[in-house]
């Protein structure tokens, strides 16, 4: 919350499980929102590449098949919100992380996930963000996936190690 304490926003407002963030004056308007679940990273049919860059930082004893994740499952910013400097979206992200590293969050996830629109600018807002991709190319997440060669991808896969804040 400390990201929207000096906006004009209101902090979320959650219906079900789908966050919103609204204008604190009338008339109110979506600002943003999101949804999230609960999710892993699973490592067993990985490439051996990507299963070490993702254990790197882990140590041995704790290395396992499946770690926890929390997925950001749709995140968007009203078109009226977007640019102007405001970083809605940055604002959103940088919540969800201190929300996951918070000491009374009991959820216990290692990682943010999310699978981007696989679109440049969304791609390198996650990047910008520190997401990472868990596919280095789209052949491999192609081939992870099973998904015929040539064949267009609508998204990627991207993860944040939330053990890097």
């Amino acid at each position: 919350m400390k990201a929207l304490e000096n906006s004009n926003f209101n902090s979320f407002q959650s219906e079900r499980e789908c966050y919103f963030i609204i204008t604190k004056e009338l008339p109110y308007r979506i600002v943003g929102l999101f949804t999230l679940s609960n999710d892993s990273i699973k490592t067993t049919y990985l490439e051996r590449s990507t299963t070490n860059r993702l254990n790197r930082h882990i140590n041995n004893a704790k290395r396992g098949r499946s770690y926890p994740a929390v997925l950001i499952g749709r995140l968007g910013v009203n078109e009226l919100f977007q640019g102007g400097g405001r970083f809605v979206g940055t604002q959103i992200l940088d919540i969800l992380k201190d929300w996951f590293t918070d000491e009374n969050n009991k959820t216990g996830c290692r990682f943010l996930v999310v699978d981007a629109h696989n679109h440049p600018r969304t791609l390198h807002f996650y990047e910008q963000n520190g997401f990472k991709f868990l596919h280095k190319t789209e052949d491999e997440e192609r081939e992870y996936y099973h998904i015929p060669e040539g064949e267009f991808i609508h998204t990627r896969l991207m993860y944040f190690d939330l053990k890097n804040l």
